[in-house]
């Protein structure tokens, strides 16, 4: 029982589309990624070249500076929420790039950490409507994945003119304080490094770690100088109030001051190396990392950009997994979806993805349907992996490209809704780290159903070609004009100026739609974690995976011999 029996999955490249089509997805897609690159390439500018020059000469370093210090040599940054406020104005014409904060999972002394770093060239780090919301949401991740936290705190408090945005509310300001102090209860070690101005907020943010670093220009204070010679009239600096020399030597709110940025990152980097290492070799067994055998690169011309064109499911998953070998449960049941076992980077995960194109119809085999839409086999099979998934303690993928649940009297006859009700709860209670990833389409009821972001994947990760909505444009468009429409959705007026004007309301409904379902929308506001080219797919996923074996004692990590998958296995061997 202790085999996990993984076959090879997987059609060589040209065995599967030709040269002129490879060529044609691949350039669609690329072009978008080249507009994704460029947009990254602006944000991480954050103010711009004059600021960063103003930092240097403060002989500082920027956010991003700091990070490539921090990290080891050579590790990778995976940066979420880069587009956080993306093309959002402020007053005064101002823009907050990524928020005016730098959150990255990354390597720190071979151990994954979560960094959160102040954009020290947007408004001297200051907290924007949504910043707080970021910051929180790296908190939750790091909490959920047990990372150590690092802070590099350069923080001149709230964005004053914005306040009432990012001050009252559930996710304001100070609910970061509260998820500092959750992770201080569960264990997850907080290290901070003050660089900077840190005002109100900013100085309360550090206070909770386990260690606190101060360098010689950096103060943290509940009200700075200016506000203190405008209510007591005292002429003094910030860092007379609260600078290293309270900090460290009277007040006891930090650990240890030291001269300069590059001090401090070296100081953070051995209080890092001081944690315990990582668990995931551990869990590897002795099994290395394996490149599959269709290589990764391959997805940016095997997936369509267009959503209407199908592609093989099992394609992208042996372009995913080690070695393309993969393990797939209850395939003669709900055929719409693939649930599976494959390794990533030498570590065990399991894989949730709609299928596309057509696929049997069980209640009439002689019948074909549409796949990319959850049936009753379908939902059922998922919510029996999801469980075992947690059961065993394995990471969870869900590799969305769905439409929404099948509708119609018969799919209500068939008790869709309290199927549907038995997923969302399994996923809902699930302890195990999911991720979600928005292939493309991420639609209706079955985007919640594929463990959306409403149902708390640890990370959610869209593609340039991610369209998140309830419904499509046109489909929307004529729900919005129903009452207009006759049975075959044509416009039912003869008046003319009548028709042209719902034709022109339903093109504009189509057009406003298919602008909200830009992936760019759902990263400003938050709706996705990130955007990533489909090349990066497998490193990301390899990455998250690892994390999510890297701490132990936290959480139930079955050897294979006990898995629950195993059983589900036996028990519908026999449907076959």
């Amino acid at each position: 029982m202790s085999h996990v029996p993984l076959v090879p999955i997987g059609t060589p490249r040209k065995r599967l589309v030709d040269d002129t089509t490879f060529t044609d997805y691949r350039a669609g897609l690329l072009a978008r990624e080249e507009v994704l690159r460029a947009r990254r390439a602006e944000v991480h500018q954050g103010w711009g070249g004059k600021y960063i020059e103003r930092v240097h000469k403060k002989g500082k370093l920027t956010a991003r500076e700091r990070l490539e210090q921090l990290k080891d040599p050579g590790a990778p940054v995976y940066e979420v929420g880069t587009f956080v406020n993306y093309g959002e104005e402020f007053p005064g014409g101002l823009r907050s790039p990524a928020a005016g904060v730098v959150t990255a999972f990354t390597r720190i002394e071979g151990r994954w950490c979560m960094v959160i770093a102040n954009d020290n060239t947007v408004a001297s780090g200051a907290w924007w409507p949504r910043t707080p919301e970021k910051i929180e949401r790296a908190q939750m991740m790091a909490l959920r994945l047990r990372l150590p936290t690092v802070y590099l705190v350069d923080c001149s408090g709230l964005f004053l003119p914005e306040q009432s945005r990012s001050f009252p509310g559930a996710q304001g300001a100070g609910h970061i304080f509260k998820m500092n102090s959750l992770l201080s209860a569960h264990g997850v070690p907080q290290i901070a490094g003050v660089l900077g101005d840190c005002i109100a907020g900013g100085g309360y943010m550090p206070i909770i770690s386990d260690r606190v670093y101060m360098t010689e220009q950096a103060y943290m204070v509940i009200a700075g100088a200016a506000l203190i010679k405008g209510a007591k009239s005292q002429h003094i600096t910030s860092l007379d109030i609260g600078g290293p020399e309270v900090h460290v030597h009277q007040s006891g709110c930090a650990d240890a001051r030291v001269p300069d940025d590059e001090t401090l990152l070296v100081a953070l980097r051995r209080e890092v190396a001081r944690l315990p290492s990582t668990g995931a070799d551990y869990y590897r067994g002795g099994v290395g990392a394996t490149a599959p055998q269709h290589p990764s690169a391959e997805l940016a011309g095997l997936i369509p950009v267009d959503h209407r064109e199908a592609y093989d499911a099992h394609e992208v998953l042996a372009r995913l997994c080690d070695q393309s070998l993969f393990w797939e449960l209850m395939p003669e049941i709900g055929e719409e979806i693939i649930c599976g076992v494959g390794r990533l980077g030498g570590l065990y995960a399991g894989f949730v993805i709609n299928r596309q194109g057509l696929v049997g119809d069980p209640e009439r085999p002689e019948h074909e349907r549409a796949a990319g839409i959850l049936y009753r086999g379908g939902i059922a099979k998922i919510s029996a992996f999801s469980r075992a998934c947690n059961d065993d303690g394995i990471p969870l993928i869900w590799l969305q490209d769905i439409s929404g649940f099948d509708i119609g009297r018969e799919a209500e006859g068939h008790g869709l809704l309290a199927y549907g009700s038995n997923l969302i709860y399994t996923n809902s209670t699930n302890q195990v780290p999911m991720f979600t990833v928005l292939l493309r389409k991420a639609s209706g009821a079955g985007y919640y159903a594929m463990s959306g972001l409403p149902y708390d994947p640890v990370v959610q990760l869209s593609t340039a070609i991610s369209r998140l909505s309830v419904m499509e444009g046109r489909t929307l468009a004529i729900a919005t004009y129903n009452t207009k429409l006759d049975d075959e959705f044509e416009i039912m007026t003869q008046d003319p100026d009548e028709r042209q004007q719902i034709r022109d309301g339903m093109r504009a409904v189509e057009e406003r739609i298919e602008q909200d379902m830009d992936p760019f929308v759902a990263a400003r506001q938050m709706d996705t974690d990130e955007i990533i080219e489909m090349g990066a797919l497998r490193e990301w996923l390899a990455a998250l995976v690892e994390m999510s074996y890297q701490g132990t004692g936290y959480r139930r990590v079955k050897n294979p011999r006990i898995w629950s998958m195993h059983d589900l296995h036996q028990l519908t061997a026999g449907l076959r």
